[in-house]
């Protein structure tokens, strides 16, 4: 080959690859905008059929190119996902909750003469789940290109979510917002002679308050505070007045599967229910009617959680069932809840779980149609994803809302304008002072109050007939605990609440 006949090669591969790199990134576009479905002609394909058409002293420059121009990975055309490895290797395996995580997985294809290697599978749009790479049939890594990794009881793991999945935002950490504090407690069970390790939540105000909370058990305590983020997910819905200020409980198990579905499963309620319970009663200010404590745990933990809850419905009224897994000891649990006693009207149920997740996907749809059917109170949500924290800790806000939502017969953030305003308090946070202002449109009788986050009125502002205009009012909370409250406008039947902090 003479010279300039190699670099008119050279350059003709070098347009072709350009031409490949702006190809795809148009196709991005028209995948974001919906304009643009994946078919066998998908761009992906369309790559793929031009690497295995090209010399292949050619190929890893195509390669280099097209990895150049994908935005992230794994490389998603809607509803395909393409999993995608480079390396010299003599195998890649994709295992994960799609699959079981079977070792084998799904096995990639490596291109010819290239260092690239791929598999493409279809999830539903909505889709999350977590997987790993195995390399040469030994090798269990992170997808080296996917930054976005999540935690679980076995360790990291990579995460697909395909592209109408909503991250939860309630699991980050805001500094800007009142949070609660959290104290470690050892508790000793004479039923089962062993310690437990404890984590109790309080909620923002609490030690400057004087009234009683609802009480939140958790299973896998430690797991649910570091993997479900939970201590953010409960701060934030307080913050977002999504849920009443809730007391937590997290108890960490000393032989989990023993404990939870094994042969110590017995004591281990006893100790829940005649042990544990008492002791929180007695240290922290509880609400202690059932309806105002829940149990709940992720898998194993809420197999104990479904028996705890349906042995004991004089203390626990609420049950969150995470995934649970109630295939140990026969069916007991789910024998016991389904052909038991009916306790419809004592116990309330929310369960999440995936449709990655068979036979417990099935299991759980089971145990749902049988309750409904017999009258309970049974919310759940099935989602497109497996048995894993990336599931339990987005959807831990879901069962808190249903259990403990803000009592409050108004919109939270409504705005009328025409016919009332409610501006934001100033200064806020406050102390001792702040002040209220609103605007009216119509004659009529006009009330402001204060109510703490309970839903209990802590005093009335304005109470009384007025003609329309704008007011202002000054509250001067010195006899107030510090703390997070509300303060409600209405006018004839308009309504509108916001949220004020008084801080010492």
């Amino acid at each position: 080959m003479t010279l300039n006949l190699f670099f008119r090669r050279r350059l003709i591969l070098y347009f072709q690859t350009i031409f490949l790199f702006f190809f795809v990134a148009q196709s991005q576009e028209l995948i974001s905008t919906g304009s643009w479905h994946g078919t066998k002609d998908s761009n992906f394909q369309l790559f793929i059929n031009r690497v295995n058409s090209a010399p292949a002293q050619d190929r890893t420059a195509i390669v280099d190119s097209f990895m150049l121009a994908v935005p992230s990975f794994p490389f998603i055309e809607d509803p395909v996902a393409h999993f995608i490895y480079r390396g010299n290797v003599t195998s890649v395996n994709v295992p994960g909750d799609a699959n079981g995580w079977s070792s084998s997985g799904y096995p990639m294809i490596k291109l010819s003469t290239t260092d690239f290697w791929y598999t493409s599978q279809v999830f539903e749009s909505d889709a999350r789940l977590d997987y790993k790479f195995i390399l040469n049939g030994s090798s269990w890594i992170l997808d080296p290109r996917n930054p976005h990794i999540v935690s679980g009881g076995y360790g990291p793991n990579s995460e697909l979510a395909m592209p109408q999945y909503v991250q939860p935002w309630e699991i980050q950490y805001r500094s800007a917002i009142p949070y609660g504090r959290t104290e470690a407690k050892t508790i000793y069970s004479n039923f089962r002679s062993v310690n437990y390790s404890v984590t109790i939540y309080l909620p923002p105000g609490y030690d400057a308050a004087s009234e009683s909370y609802p009480t939140v058990y958790f299973q896998d305590g430690s797991e649910y505070i570091s993997l479900g983020k939970t201590v953010n997910v409960i701060d934030n819905l307080i913050d977002s007045l999504k849920i009443q200020p809730v007391i937590g409980v997290f108890v960490t198990p000393t032989n989990r599967n023993e404990e939870y579905a094994g042969t110590t499963r017995t004591q281990y309620q006893q100790f829940f229910a005649y042990e544990l319970v008492h002791f929180i009663d007695s240290v922290y200010r509880t609400l202690t009617s059932p309806q105002y404590r829940a149990v709940m745990g992720d898998s194993y933990g809420g197999n104990i959680s479904a028996l705890i809850s349906y042995n004991h419905p004089d203390l626990f009224g609420n049950c969150g069932l995470h995934s649970g897994a109630f295939q140990s000891n026969g069916y007991e649990a789910f024998n016991l809840i389904v052909n038991g006693v009916n306790k419809k009207d004592s116990i309330k149920y929310f369960s999440v779980w995936g449709t990655y997740e068979s036979p417990l996907t099935q299991n759980m749809r089971s145990f749902r149609d049988s309750l409904i059917n017999q009258g309970y109170d049974f919310t759940w949500q099935e989602r497109h994803e497996g048995h894993s924290w990336g599931l339990w800790r987005a959807t831990t806000d879901l069962i808190l809302q249903s259990f403990f939502p803000l009592i409050t017969d108004v919109k939270d953030g409504a705005e009328l304008p025409q016919q009332i305003k409610l501006y934001q308090n100033y200064p806020n946070p406050f102390n001792p002072t702040t002040n209220l202002g609103f605007r009216i449109v119509d004659f009529g009788f006009v009330s402001l109050k204060i109510f703490d986050l309970l839903g209990r009125e802590v005093t009335t502002l304005v109470n009384e007939t007025k003609q329309p205009g704008e007011y202002k009012v000054r509250w001067n909370a010195e006899e107030v605990a510090s703390g997070v409250y509300l303060y409600r406008l209405q006018s004839g039947s308009i309504s509108v609440t916001k949220k004020l902090v008084m801080v010492r």
